[in-house]
């Protein structure tokens, strides 16, 4: 079978990225608390040195790595009787959920999200929620109410 055709948008780059750098301040405040507390109690280096090596790994891999990566291997595809999704950093994650198991389809937009136009639909099942992230405001509607209508029409076949 075909991986799936259809990708996120491009901005989830950033999006992601700006996550990454949040994360990363949180780790300098650390590392310039324990850097503040060397200087001043005198205490060995080590601390200091192992959050400040921590702190340039979280940077290459959070805002550079694998927020490419992730974008890379999204992919979403929306067909009559299933919706597959494939993603992962490492590890790639196929899913199919059959039309049949749709009960409702949700959109989400935090406040970062909706700076860049963007949305997360979530496709909930009895058993459990999936999401496709980082999509267009408008492609995002739109595949909320495709799979809204082909759900019923699978409904209606059972």
């Amino acid at each position: 079978m075909n991986e799936p055709t259809q990708r996120i948008s491009i901005r989830a780059l950033t999006l992601w990225r700006i996550h990454g750098v949040i994360n990363a301040a949180v780790v300098a405040l650390a590392a310039i608390g324990i850097g503040l507390l060397t200087y001043f109690f005198e205490w060995s280096m080590w601390p200091f040195i192992i959050i400040s090596i921590i702190l340039a790994l979280e940077i290459i891999l959070y805002i550079f790595v694998i927020p490419t990566l992730r974008w890379k291997r999204w992919r979403y595809e929306v067909r009559e009787q299933e919706i597959e999704l494939q993603y992962g950093l490492f590890i790639i994650k196929r899913t199919l959920v059959p039309m049949v198991r749709v009960q409702h389809v949700d959109s989400e937009q935090g406040p970062l999200l909706r700076k860049y136009r963007l949305a997360t639909i979530s496709i909930s099942t009895a058993a459990t929620t999936h999401k496709v992230p980082a999509l267009d405001e408008v492609e995002a509607e739109e595949l909320r109410h495709s799979i809204s209508s082909l759900a019923r029409v699978a409904e209606e076949d059972v």
